[in-house]
């Protein structure tokens, strides 16, 4: 079974990792310089965008259960985001700290307006919790290339933000306009999931590694991808870096598919 990170684990995480995005921020050279994996944005855009956005998250878990998307015009209302380093160090932290006190306040199990009422993760705080970590991880990664400092995302993180990705970003009851596809994805660290894709829509299951049992029951995938969680995320998922990190087998038009697909529900 594989087991998903505790409500604790995640709040602890994505203050750590918030942590680590303040310090790359703090060691970059500019705030204008341009992030390489967000080429649209600066340093200064991409605080702004994480900061704004875990306050907008904050009073979208503190408004509780909803079927339209909260008012979080509040959320940027009062002063401009401040273009001074130290004092833009302190309203990110001040951001990260606002996502928090809602989510502890909520608990794991409230519901909530989410974006993937159609996907296999709960609309709950909880869900919300471990989306939010997985944001402010890659975005971290972004930043620690603008300071010259980037690092693989920790293990925990990752291994739990490749289930994440999938059963959150993946799974749609939109349906696949590509023929009928299985893609499995395994990560070194041990774990191994299958995508499948046809008319109706893309669903996740958690599978046996390769070589444990009730692994040798599946039919072979159409396309398949391993890597560390960490590239697998990075390259496979969010496009930070080269596809060609991944040990590929299978059809790789499939990839190519998925990347390129924009359900519509």
């Amino acid at each position: 079974m594989q087991k998903t990170l505790d409500f604790p684990d995640l709040l602890r995480l994505i203050d750590e990792r918030a942590t680590a995005f303040r310090a790359a921020v703090a060691a970059a050279p500019d705030l204008d310089a341009q992030v390489p994996t967000c080429p649209d944005w600066t340093l200064l855009d991409l605080v702004r965008h994480l900061g704004e956005g875990r306050r907008n998250w904050g009073i979208i878990v503190a408004a509780g259960p909803s079927e339209v998307r909260p008012d979080t015009s509040a959320a940027l209302a009062g002063p401009a985001v401040p273009a001074e380093r130290e004092a833009l160090l302190a309203w990110l932290a001040e951001s990260t700290q606002q996502l928090l006190d809602a989510l502890r306040e909520a608990g794991p199990d409230s519901g909530c307006w989410t974006w993937w009422p159609d996907s296999q993760a709960p609309q709950t705080s909880g869900a919300v919790a471990r989306h939010q970590l997985q944001e402010i991880t890659v975005h971290t990664y972004d930043a620690q290339l603008v300071a010259g400092t980037a690092q693989p995302l920790p293990e925990e993180v990752a291994v739990d933000g490749v289930d994440e990705f999938l059963v959150t970003c993946c799974a749609t009851t939109a349906a696949w306009p590509h023929e009928p596809a299985t893609v499995d994805y395994h990560v070194t660290e041990g774990r191994s999931w299958r995508l499948r894709v046809d008319a109706e829509g893309a669903r996740v299951t958690r599978i046996p590694a390769p070589g444990t049992p009730g692994s040798a029951d599946l039919a072979p995938a159409d396309f398949s991808a391993e890597a560390s969680a960490s590239e697998l995320i990075l390259a496979g998922f969010y496009g930070r870096q080269p596809l060609d990190v991944l040990k590929m087998e299978g059809d790789r038009r499939i990839i190519d598919q998925l990347i390129a697909w924009e359900p519509e529900v």
